[in-house]
């Protein structure tokens, strides 16, 4: 198995394939999309189920609304629309025919559409249009509800999981009687989503508000929550937006309320994607693979016999098994690699590659010992200990890599948060470590442009807890109140 490339000779070369190597990912043919490889869906599916129950412990309801959406609909609110319309799929006929040449197809220009239909880049506004036909009074408020689903959002410059023109994600669309409660609905969706991703993913995130210039398109406010990956850069790891009355009054939704007067809905939307997997591998991965916490690792435990004979095959398979069936009612997820068709040390490298969070090797001289090897793939420790001890040190190494790849991730993001008072420093910091940096800003949107124009550098909030504290702007040396968060980002 050849080595990946490093990341410090090429952090992006790297990730691309390792996402390819570790079955994750890979490229489909229509430029922009990818296949979700099994093992990399298996994440998925495991932080889909995390976050589902989270949902819905906090009463929300799942549905589903149509991929397609009439144009007329996405035109209904002008920031919506101002914001994605360089990235819409547009169908614009429903039927093909053969050619003349009777070996190809064609659009057959009969088949033409009365309305051009999008692709959902987005579900605001179908789903504003159909709350209409749903509310009518406060007593059918609030509604809080969520789907799992895909969007298609025509990307230009594409990688996989972190930008790709089709992604799988979840968006959660409420609707409120007051301004409070979507307020709060809003600021809850992103504490819940900081508090999933850091106690299960282990990556530590910094909580903030969009500036106007990034906000969403439609919104009033967007919260964020930021992550710092390995190179320096950030990634935006999820959003929380409150929207107003801006949908209710562009669809016209409204409801009596308690006084019998009539009034717009209050809304919200909020949304993480399978971007979330980029930065899994980029927050923790090594030069050898995928490193996982064990909380969201498809396969936390992997047992692989060591042998020569069948007959030690058999004996030593028999042995894990027994020992897999004390582990896998405990919760955990354990596969034994029993296969004969790669040898011990290829799966060895595979696994590790795979990032899976504990191996078990178990050899003739270990059978005859009563022992069992264990090797943990975040630290590369290995242990030769009696067999009747693993499933209690199975049990703790699951705990204690969980923490130790939380702890080591959160050093790096505590290293990289620096303040910085003056342009060339900036300058120079952000050439060179990136990093999340915190400066003055004077509030304008000519300066946050020009300061990105410069040096690829965006505003990527600014922090829910930022106290206020006096300062001159790094590029315009105009008063500011507070610093801001830049860096740059995927």
């Amino acid at each position: 198995m050849t080595p990946l490339p490093t990341r410090a000779s090429n952090f992006s070369a790297w990730y691309n394939e390792l996402v390819v190597r570790a079955g994750l990912a890979e490229n489909a043919s229509v430029r922009g999309c990818m296949i979700i490889k099994p093992y990399g869906y298996a994440i998925w599916e495991r932080l889909q189920s995390i976050f589902d129950a989270a949902f819905k412990a906090t009463g929300h309801v799942n549905g589903y609304f149509p991929l397609l959406i009439p144009k007329s609909y996405l035109s209904k609110e002008a920031g919506h629309i101002e914001g994605f319309a360089k990235e819409c799929a547009v169908v614009t006929h429903y039927r093909l025919k053969m050619a003349e040449d009777g070996c190809s197809v064609e659009v057959d220009p009969t088949a033409k559409l009365d309305e051009e239909l999008i692709v959902r880049p987005t579900s605001e506004a179908i789903i504003w249009r159909t709350y209409k036909n749903w509310i009518q009074s406060y007593r059918d408020l609030p509604i809080l509800l969520n789907q799992w689903c895909n969007v298609v959002r025509w990307e230009m410059r594409t990688r996989l999981f972190l930008r790709t023109t089709e992604f799988l994600w979840q968006e959660g669309h409420t609707a409120h009687a007051t301004q409070e409660e979507a307020q709060a609905e809003a600021l809850q969706m992103l504490h819940l989503y900081e508090r999933i991703i850091r106690d299960y993913m282990a990556i530590p995130l910094i909580k903030g508000i969009k500036t106007v210039h990034e906000r969403f398109a439609g919104a009033e406010t967007t919260y964020t929550i930021e992550a710092l990956l390995q190179d320096g850069k950030a990634l935006q790891a999820g959003t929380a937006h409150y929207l107003g009355q801006r949908f209710a009054q562009a669809f016209d939704v409204t409801f009596t309320n308690p006084a019998g007067l009539r009034e717009y809905v209050w809304g919200t939307s909020w949304g993480i994607t399978t971007r979330l997997m980029g930065a899994l591998v980029m927050v923790h991965s090594d030069d050898d693979g995928l490193i996982l916490p064990p909380k969201i690792a498809p396969i936390q435990v992997v047992m692989i016999p060591i042998y020569k004979t069948e007959a030690q095959r058999s004996a030593i398979v028999a042995q894990l098994a027994s020992l897999q069936a004390t582990l896998t009612p405990q919760g955990i997820r354990v596969k034994l690699d029993d296969s004969d068709v790669r040898k011990p040390g290829y799966k060895f490298a595979e696994y590790e590659q795979k990032g899976v969070p504990i191996r078990i090797a178990l050899g003739p001289n270990d059978l005859q010992n009563k022992t069992v090897e264990l090797a943990r793939r975040d630290t590369k420790e290995k242990i030769t200990i009696p067999m009747d001890h693993c499933f209690e040190q199975v049990i703790h190494w699951l705990e204690t890599i969980q923490t130790h790849i939380y702890e080591r991730a959160l050093r790096l993001h505590q290293q990289r948060v620096l303040l910085v008072d003056d342009y060339t420093t900036f300058k120079k910091l952000i050439a060179s470590k990136g990093g999340f940096l915190l400066a003055h800003w004077d509030g304008t949107t000519e300066t946050e442009e020009k300061i990105k124009a410069e040096t690829k550098a965006t505003i990527r909030c600014i922090p829910l807890d930022a106290q206020e504290e006096l300062g001159r702007c790094i590029y315009s040396g105009k008063p500011s109140v507070r610093r801001v968060v830049f860096a740059q980002a995927y």
